[in-house]
């Protein structure tokens, strides 16, 4: 399995608009960030997308994705789910609709803000998607993988983390159980947020993402959903602030996992 992360960035991506911090003015290509968004790609040939956020479009442009096979949602947070209305290519090239999982709350979210999507209609062009309400303690089989759903908080709001074979996936976290985390634990690779160094009140810190990380206890991790008070890419992983097998990781990275 190979994981490409499409977008490592916060809400606001990096740079930011109208800031002037040495991270949004870094030349550097691994500063600057968009939304936050993996792709695996399995063994057989199928294509998992983690998120689909408002970058959607220019990333797959960029991966060169031919086809999406299914679609995970964390949350329907907008730069997480902005990107669905550009699944259309994918529909006409693939003759059918998109399957994509989420959480109750999250799935009644986008059904409600893409009602056109949903609702019976005879327009053509719309995008095509079949929503999979994800329930509690129900493990899926997506793409040909077995998927296991991770529950978590996004301070107040419960988020889906998943493991995806020997892969697990955790964005926009604040908390996690300890029985929901021990699902994750012997995966080969962990990506985990971690915003900045300071602590923050929806999201992990760099501090409680690596406590994760230390429980899980990955081959090895990475970290996403970064914002620009991190600092800059290559001062953060050489700095002593990274156990040696965490990486920070950054757009257009790919990462091979063993079975």
């Amino acid at each position: 399995m190979k994981m490409t992360f499409l977008g490592t960035g916060t809400s606001m991506g990096v740079p930011v608009l109208t800031c002037n911090c040495q991270v949004c003015q870094s030349e550097d290509a691994r500063d600057k960030r968009l939304r936050c968004s993996a792709l695996l790609q399995t063994k057989q040939g199928k294509y998992i997308l983690l998120d689909i956020g408002p970058d959607f479009r220019s990333q797959m442009f960029r991966a060169n994705v031919p086809r999406i096979d299914a679609i995970l949602v964390t949350h329907a947070h907008r730069d997480h789910v902005a990107g669905i209305d550009d699944v259309r290519p994918y529909n006409y090239v693939q003759r059918a609709p998109l399957d994509m999982y989420a959480n109750e709350q999250a799935a009644c979210a986008i059904m409600h803000d893409y009602h056109y999507i949903f609702e019976p209609h005879q327009y053509a062009g719309l995008p095509e998607i079949t929503m999979h309400t994800v329930r509690d303690e129900e493990c899926l089989e997506v793409a040909g993988e077995h998927v296991v759903p991770v529950r978590a908080m996004h301070k107040d709001l419960p988020v889906l983390a998943y493991r995806i074979g020997q892969v697990g996936y955790v964005t926009d976290v604040s908390y996690i159980a300890a029985e929901e985390l021990q699902k994750l634990v012997g995966v080969d690779v962990l990506v985990v947020n971690a915003l900045r160094k300071q602590k923050h009140y929806s999201h992990f810190c760099l501090t409680e993402a690596l406590h994760v990380i230390e429980q899980v206890s990955p081959r090895c991790a990475y970290l996403t959903h970064v914002s620009h008070e991190m600092g800059l890419h290559a001062e953060v992983s050489t700095d002593g602030s990274l156990p040696s097998n965490v990486y920070l990781a950054y757009d257009g990275l790919e990462v091979s996992v063993k079975d």
